[in-house]
């Protein structure tokens, strides 16, 4: 039997799952939830069906995992709680300093409803807090580095074009290479935020609007830019389409430790990602991590989990007997 999957949600991400899904020959793709019109929706699975979010009740059974794609500032603190009651659920949560607010808002509602509810998928949070376990659990005397890129992010390139004067934009975070170099090398160096990345703009500017004053609103944005050297070109609305048009992304997770009765052997664990596409890469996450979702379910577990509840085998579409002989 596959596993029925509902999307909510149709941009980037959902579309990415759809793609996902189709990968995946123990899954199936029912239906797509959207906030917009569904006739005016158009999906490439041929056999699933377009609803209103607002009906999404009206079809609780007949999905096994409800795959929420909305965003981590407004949609997925409202939709994940909600729709944990009635379904198993998975998100792709990335605010890492209130997941902890997040997974108790998700948990007691899961938990109401008998349902599994994974949050934080795809790679940071996801694979990337993975390998940190791993890591801090092999190497316990060392230190953890975390860089990301060189990729687009898109919050950051939002809020260049929420600036007045801004038709459209596209941000780069890039990681110094000398400090990764110097975590590479096992020296264990002690570094800012702004010797670990820099952030590199790429902006349209509407006519007539002052690139000066433009700049300076982005390089002193607090929170996104004013911690970082940043560097900024005006190009044209062409050059931003036929050079930034994709959402590529990556980093690198690295721990640095020792071993030895007095410390003396260096070692260094790194695991890194190289991505043409951010959404597609999530999503191939997120179907995963719904198989764990529907599997962990059916043995009678509820509640909210994160990717470090869950044992590897629940993540592949492959036997024990099958894992063992050519992965092991």
């Amino acid at each position: 039997m596959s596993i029925r999957i509902g999307i909510l949600g149709y941009g980037n991400l959902g579309r990415g799952v759809e793609c996902a899904v189709r990968q995946n020959d123990d899954m199936e793709l029912k239906c797509v939830f959207t906030r917009r019109d569904p006739s005016a929706v158009s999906i490439l699975t041929s056999d699933a069906a377009v609803y209103s979010s607002n009906d999404i009740l009206d079809h609780k059974d007949e999905i096994d995992v409800l795959i929420i794609c909305g965003g981590s500032a407004t949609d997925l603190p409202e939709m994940t709680p909600k729709y944990a009651a009635d379904f198993n659920v998975i998100d792709s949560f990335d605010t890492h300093a209130k997941i902890p607010e997040h997974f108790a808002k998700v948990d007691s509602a899961a938990k109401n409803g008998g349902h599994i509810a994974m949050i934080s998928v795809g790679w940071d949070p996801g694979m990337f807090s993975l390998n940190r376990a791993y890591a801090n659990a092999i190497l316990p005397n060392g230190k953890d580095y975390t860089f990301w890129g060189k990729g687009v992010s898109q919050g950051h390139s939002d809020a260049i074009r929420r600036i007045d004067g801004v038709q459209d934009a596209r941000q780069y975070t890039i990681p110094v290479e000398a400090a990764v170099e110097a975590v590479r090398s096992g020296k264990n160096p002690e570094l800012t935020t702004r010797e670990k990345h820099t952030r590199e703009c790429f902006v349209v500017a509407k006519e007539g609007a002052d690139k000066a004053k433009i700049e300076k609103e982005i390089v002193t944005m607090p929170n996104y830019f004013a911690d970082y050297d940043t560097t900024v070109h005006f190009i044209s609305q062409e050059e931003l389409d036929r050079d930034h048009k994709g959402i590529p992304h990556g980093g690198m997770v690295i721990r640095s430790g020792v071993t030895g009765w007095n410390n003396e052997t260096k070692h260094v664990i790194e695991y890194k990602l190289n991505l043409e596409s951010n959404p597609e890469f999530t999503s191939s996450v997120l179907i995963a991590y719904a198989r764990a979702a529907y599997r962990m379910n059916k043995e009678g577990m509820s509640g909210c989990k994160t990717v470090f509840d869950v044992a590897p085998a629940y993540l592949l579409n492959m036997s024990g007997e099958d894992m063992r002989a050519h992965l092991l």
